[in-house]
């Protein structure tokens, strides 16, 4: 069992990076430097890090101010806050501005479990995505989360990356991560039936996917770890010939990973799409994996889902 949250990925991937001699690194956060796994960071470049304090705005700003003199910035701050509070200043100040800041959004979804909606973020991939000339990403483990840092280092546009809270367990083995820059990955190929998920959910579609090929429905499954820019090539070429496609999601029913979907599909190749996601209302309160479970979110929900469907 995996005991390394991608947050903790993202840190080692920046201090790798600092240890290099990349001084244009700079990692910004607000009072959330134990809660990103950011303290060995801070302890280790201390003029590479910035405290801004409970201020995402200024986080945001300061960020952006940063980034417009040759520094690769991140503002790293609860998924919740930074999509919401500071939501003008990613649109204007970041995106807008074409600034090299990535916006990394912490304890992402439901991470936050009994704290309730207030600290819930299932809009964000639905008012990121939004913002033109925004990337939004949600990396499924600690190996693809290493490789997707690494990419956005060398890169310098501006990007939402969500990560969940707790450790996730592995969709990829170490050293052997297929990872193209805004490409999705395939975990599986079938014949009746296609999953499409990101971030968290991805796990439980690779199980679901297993689970349905078991019993005789062939099925395939799609990690969409880049949300936005959507692989829409690759979407569409996973799901020709499919009866059904299913997406699941850790984010509210509107705007989000399901919604793209379905849009392109209904494009370009008509065909039955289920959107899997959390419900238009404040989730049940409990962990990550009860609030799953609840709402079929699980290998084994997502495939009875397809089974309901398919009969």
């Amino acid at each position: 069992m995996n005991k390394v949250p991608n947050r903790a990925v993202m840190c080692e991937v920046l201090k790798e990076a600092a240890a290099a001699g990349d001084r244009d690194v700079v990692v910004l956060c607000s009072d959330s430097r134990g809660s990103a796994s950011l303290s060995s960071f801070a302890d280790a470049y201390p003029e590479q890090f910035v405290e801004v304090g409970i201020a995402e705005q200024n986080l945001v700003g300061i960020a952006a101010g940063l980034a417009s003199c040759g520094k690769k910035a991140f503002a790293v701050s609860p998924a919740s806050f930074i999509s919401t509070r500071s939501y003008e200043q990613c649109k204007v100040d970041c995106a807008y501005s074409g600034t090299n800041v990535k916006l990394i959004g912490i304890s992402g979804g439901v991470s936050y479990g009994a704290l309730g909606m207030s600290h819930h973020s299932a809009q964000d991939i639905a008012a990121m995505s939004a913002i033109p000339g925004m990337r939004v990403y949600l990396p499924s483990d600690r190996h693809q989360t290493r490789k997707l840092f690494e990419a956005l280092l060398r890169d310098t546009q501006t990007a939402y990356v969500r990560l969940g809270r707790n450790p996730v367990e592995d969709v990829y083995e170490e050293g052997r991560v297929p990872f193209v820059m805004d490409r999705a990955t395939v975990l599986g190929e079938g014949s009746d039936v296609l999953l499409v998920a990101c971030g968290e959910m991805v796990k439980p579609i690779q199980e679901a996917a297993g689970l349905l090929n078991d019993r005789g429905i062939s099925t395939g499954a799609l990690d969409m770890y880049c949300v936005k820019p959507l692989d829409k090539e690759g979407l569409l070429k996973a799901a020709a010939g499919k009866k059904l496609i299913v997406t699941a999601e850790e984010h509210a029913p509107f705007g989000g990973l399901g919604s793209m979907v379905a849009q392109v599909i209904a494009a370009h190749d008509p065909r039955r799409v289920i959107n899997l996601a959390l419900p238009d209302a404040p989730v049940i309160t409990g962990t990550s994996r009860e609030v799953f479970a609840f709402y079929g979110l699980t290998g084994e929900g997502i495939a009875e889902t397809v089974r309901k469907a398919l009969s």
